[in-house]
């Protein structure tokens, strides 16, 4: 998209129902305190390298859906905020590496995925204009010679065998001060990234073959009571009900009691509040693999009986995620509408809000033509038009209402920043796990 894309947000079509002023207004009555609040948070439980947020926003509620640790769309931000990415960087390294020279990083087992090379293309330019040499070690075998990749913007990326030498990983003469890890290992945990010597972020602990979402947002709501009690703030606003359902096969129909009874219970809780607000829309619920990303293993739902009536082919696509791994642990989580639409068709809009360590450096809106606002839209073959940011999320304007758009802006990037911390404390709670388990060893 051209530049006067980024003058442009999607139309919020419930911006006058109210809640969602309230929300903003909130935010906007105590912007000194949240600000504040944060500091006091990152100093205690330090940020992750980056992330990224999907967020919905109903009108009357804001709440994050999915919280990606291991980002793949740096090319749909507006590049007039580069330079805020690039400062976020050396914020970072002064933290995890003030000698940083170099830094290898570990991109996903992509081909032919140019969409996923763009986005590589700029973090490369982002670590670049930051003051690191960066180079690129793939975990693919069939990488065993340098491969150039050339790219429809007219970029090149060389993807490079990844050796290991003792307990480091690098490439050839190449001697990183600590790798970044973008490739989130739905696929496993190779043998080649255990047992490393050397800094890696994010840590591979919080990778799909360890992480689980239903820990993540059961991080996030405890975060979400704390925060609405400093802005007076009812959390179900900003926080959706989820339920966990372990041990599921959907070829098999094992589990499914325990899913359909949870899927009862989130639109039953929903159904309380909606009542509550005022809300005339049906509740929904979407039923997803506990682990995993990509949009795979996904459905929504505004009824028990949709599970129980799901037939074979629906069963097949519910039980694999990507690369062909099966699903044994399903989140039912609550569905947030979203009201926001964009252009003479009205397209269904999701915000996307992208942060390094813990600063906000922008995001994008995915913008679907054929997709309802009560449907997922990160979904595979589905086709959305990014759009980026026409604000950098990082302050309001107080002097204009609670809905305009430097305000809305400044909402996603505080919901968006609860979501960052639910993951760093995701990753402090792993790292005192490894501390205690390594101090039970030694006692032995």
């Amino acid at each position: 998209m051209g530049n006067e894309s980024w003058s442009a947000v999607p139309h919020l079509t419930t911006a006058l129902t109210g809640p969602l002023q309230e929300i903003e207004s909130h935010l906007l009555q105590n912007q000194a305190g949240i600000e504040r609040w944060f500091r006091a948070q990152w100093q205690q439980t330090p940020a992750p390298f980056y992330c990224s947020v999907d967020l919905r926003n109903a009108g009357f509620k804001l709440a994050p859906v999915d919280t990606n640790l291991f980002p793949a769309g740096f090319n749909n931000l507006n590049p007039d905020f580069t330079s805020l990415a690039v400062q976020a960087v050396q914020a970072t390294l002064e933290r995890i590496c003030p000698s940083a020279g170099g830094v290898l990083i570990i991109p996903e087992n992509h081909t032919r995925n140019l969409f996923y090379f763009e986005s590589l293309a700029t973090l490369v330019d982002i670590l670049t204009k930051a003051g690191l040499r960066v180079r690129l070690g793939s975990l693919l075998p069939e990488i065993t010679a340098p491969k150039p990749v050339d790219l429809p913007s007219g970029r090149k990326l060389t993807l490079e065998p990844l050796v290991r030498r003792d307990d480091k990983i690098t490439v050839a003469d190449f001697a990183p001060c600590f790798v970044l890890l973008n490739n989130d290992l739905s696929g496993g945990l190779p043998e080649i990234l255990q047992n490393l010597g050397q800094p890696m972020v994010p840590p591979i602990s919080l990778g799909w073959w360890n992480r689980l979402k239903s820990n993540h947002f059961a991080h996030y709501r405890r975060i979400a009571l704390e925060f609405s009690e400093l802005v007076h703030l009812d959390p179900w606003l900003i926080d959706p009900a989820f339920r966990k359902c372990g041990k599921i096969n959907f070829e098999k129909r094992e589990g499914e009691d325990c899913l359909v009874n949870y899927v009862d219970e989130v639109l039953a809780e929903v159904r309380i509040k909606y009542r509550e607000y005022g809300i005339d829309q049906e509740p929904f619920a979407i039923v997803k693999a506990d682990a995993g990303t990509y949009g795979m293993a996904i459905m929504s739902v505004k009824s028990a009986d949709e599970v129980r009536a799901l037939n074979r082919k629906q069963r097949n696509k519910m039980a694999h995620i990507k690369e062909g791994h099966a699903v044994t642990d399903i989140m039912v989580q609550e569905g947030v509408y979203t009201f926001e639409t964009w252009g003479a068709k009205s397209a269904v809009a999701e915000p996307v809000v992208y942060m390094i360590d813990r600063f906000v450096v922008g995001g994008f809106y995915r913008v679907h033509t054929e997709r309802r606002a009560d449907e997922n839209l990160n979904a595979p073959g589905m086709h959305f038009e990014p759009l980026a940011f026409a604000g950098p999320c990082c302050y309001p304007d107080p002097q204009q209402a609670p809905d305009a758009n430097p305000n809305r802006f400044y909402a996603y990037g505080v919901i968006a920043r609860l979501a960052l911390l639910a993951a760093a404390r995701e990753l402090k709670a792993d790292t005192s796990d490894k501390i205690q388990d390594k101090r039970e060893r030694m006692s032995i």
